[in-house]
């Protein structure tokens, strides 16, 4: 049988094992403050824990590796905080887009609404669930923080890598700023979506776990720049396929409704591909329906041809397949060790297409 590259060195299993160690930690902490905080550590918890296939971790592990750094508990402790990162940027992700559902399961602003329904408390529950997901999704990023800096790395490797931990969460912050400022004007430009797609996804994705490992392990500029290379086109292509995905996905395997995008009203490089190739016609219709929370499944499938029907979807593919080549030959060119180079490899290979 063959192994998921994400499973390689154990880390999926290590990386759950870090972060559940830390987040029991957290939870008597919290719990000391006042015992109303269970339900804030649990959820955080069952957030974490309950999915997510570690990719940030990984490449942020096989970038230390390959870049010639040795495996220890610490490490995989370090690079573990990453998912912690994730965690804050899907909870209030998920709340900007108003999901009910993240794999499969309430989101977090839905969980502390029916809380507040089943309690009978005072004041809008939806108000209630709304400001507990703010306030989660920033805790799971003071912890990322903290995680980080508790993981048993030296002081040497943690002050190569804050600055590069510290621009991982600018860049994502931002880019989510831009994702909801472009649905806000309606902009719909393949430059636009790209650079929304860099910024809230593709760079904290790939490109800044990889300079992460980098950082811990101690490499050098060459090192840097090839990683820089390999992983600034990969995490777009893994951002685009998540679009494709978004749009024409598989409920079980996306965890999200079918067609949730085209609700949200999500401007992709797809949907700014299409724009950019259909009629006036066309143009309005695709306009009107993007956005529509209420769009039932008829119109998602009627959007769906639209935007097959343009082009955009093959252009899209292509554009992937693009990018993707273009990762590989710089990872294949980069001055590291083999068995990390095959280990990203395959790590990129599983990203596109969602084998992992």
């Amino acid at each position: 049988m063959t192994i998921s590259p994400l499973d390689r060195a154990g880390l999926r299993p290590r990386v759950d094992k870090a972060l559940s160690g830390f987040l029991a930690t957290q939870r008597a902490r919290l719990l000391e403050i006042d015992p109303a905080l269970a339900e804030v550590a649990d959820t955080v918890s069952a957030f974490v824990l309950g999915g997510g296939k570690r990719l940030r971790p990984a490449f942020a592990y096989w970038g230390f590796r390959a870049a010639g750094g040795v495996d220890s508990s610490e490490v995989v402790a370090a690079v573990a905080a990453l998912e912690l990162v994730q965690a804050s940027a899907l909870i209030h992700d998920d709340l900007m887009d108003r999901s009910d559902t993240r794999r499969g399961e309430p989101s977090v602003h839905r969980r502390f609404e029916v809380l507040h329904v089943d309690e009978g408390w005072r004041g809008g529950a939806a108000g209630f669930g709304d400001s507990a997901a703010v306030l989660l999704g920033d805790l799971a990023m003071v912890w990322s923080d903290e995680m980080l800096h508790s993981s048993g790395m030296g002081l040497a490797e943690l002050a190569r890598a804050r600055p590069v931990f510290d621009q991982m969460r600018t860049e994502v912050t931002v880019g989510q700023y831009l994702d909801v400022l472009t649905q806000a004007t309606g902009e719909m430009s393949r430059e636009r979506a790209g650079k929304v797609a860099r910024f809230k996804s593709a760079k904290y994705t790939v490109e800044r776990p990889l300079l992460l490992g980098a950082a811990l392990a101690g490499a050098g500029p060459e090192v840097f720049a090839s990683y820089a290379a390999f992983g600034l086109p990969l995490g777009e292509a893994f951002q685009m396929r998540d679009d494709v995905l978004g749009v024409f996905g598989d409920p079980a395997q996306t965890g999200k409704p079918a067609g949730d995008d085209l609700r949200e009203g999500k401007r992709t490089y797809l949907v700014a591909a299409a724009f950019e190739a259909l009629g006036a016609a066309g143009r309005a219709e695709l306009d009107r329906a993007l956005g529509d929370p209420g769009l039932d499944d008829a119109g998602v499938e009627r959007l769906r041809a639209v935007i097959r029907e343009s082009g955009a979807l093959a252009a899209t593919e292509a554009r992937i397949d693009a990018l993707s080549g273009e990762a590989l030959a710089a990872l294949k060119a980069a001055p590291v060790e083999d068995e990390g180079r095959e280990a990203l490899l395959a790590l990129a290979d599983a990203a596109v297409r969602r084998s992992v």
